[in-house]
């Protein structure tokens, strides 16, 4: 079943009214028009079944209502994600580092189911703001990792909330990537998500490989997805920015490359 909104109508609105009314939420009329009732009624058992309450029938909220099956098609418009469409976001990096790392992006968002049009956002304008190449780099020296007289990130080296334990953990788990991975616990945590056992906190420096540092960050989205669509649902792009930065750093190119993507991404 195709995703349902406000709007629709026909057969598909019909079964899901009567799929709301069955578990308890009641659509008013069961005629197969999909207008404010069976919006509020949807919203209410997304709600009730904890998922994202944005009044769309999408896959999990039709697989819940047992309208839809687990291994039915993830929405994806990664099919209309081309280097055209995503220069737009980054009016000032090379067509040539688009073509070469946009691929594996887009086939590890596919593998992580966040093929939809707000995740696919999220992740690209993730990107703009953490390398504006579209490369993924190491995190540079600064008055925020480095004290005066330090060391390279000294101050990242006793980060108890990064897992490091001292020197020189610092530098070895400094930043990496298109999402900047930092930190000891976050390099143990997803090279065990991916399956490499303890390969990365042996060799950090892998997260800067293409395909490994595509496959880091559709991981680490995956785990924020929730939280980052409820932000985006209330176009609170600051607090989607935060859920991945931890503050506000690089918010501005976020914004500008997010917005630029509603204009430029699948809508054709």
């Amino acid at each position: 079943m195709a995703e349902l909104r406000r709007g629709d109508s026909g057969a598909a609105v019909k079964r899901l009214q009567k799929a709301l009314k069955a578990q308890g939420f009641d659509p008013g009329l069961i005629d197969g028009k999909f207008g404010g009732g069976t919006e509020a009624a949807l919203i209410g058992f997304q709600l009730s079944a904890d998922l994202l309450p944005d009044g769309v029938a999408a896959l999990r909220t039709l697989e819940a209502l047992g309208l839809a099956r687990s291994d039915d098609a993830w929405p994806n418009i990664l099919p209309k994600v081309d280097i055209q469409s995503v220069s737009v976001m980054f009016p000032f990096t090379p067509l040539r580092n688009m073509r070469e790392n946009l691929p594996p992006v887009c086939q590890a968002l596919l593998e992580r189911e966040l093929s939809d049009r707000p995740m696919v956002l999220m992740a690209l304008a993730t990107i703009r703001a953490e390398t504006e190449s579209f490369m993924p780099v190491g995190e540079g020296i600064s008055r925020f990792n480095t004290s005066p007289r330090g060391h390279p990130f000294d101050l990242y080296d006793h980060r108890r909330d990064l897992g490091n334990q001292g020197p020189p953990d610092g530098e070895r788990f400094r930043g990496r990537g298109y999402v900047q991975l930092t930190g000891r616990f976050n390099y143990a945590r997803y090279g065990q998500a991916l399956g490499l056992g303890e390969a990365l906190v042996k060799d950090p420096e892998q997260a800067s490989e293409p395909l490994l540092a595509a496959r880091l960050l559709a991981a680490f989205l995956k785990d924020k997805e929730r939280q980052i669509k409820e932000a985006l649902l209330e176009d609170d792009l600051r607090r989607a920015r935060r859920l991945v930065n931890g503050g506000s750093h690089g918010l501005d190119r976020f914004t500008d490359a997010f917005r630029r993507g509603e204009q430029s991404i699948g809508l054709a």
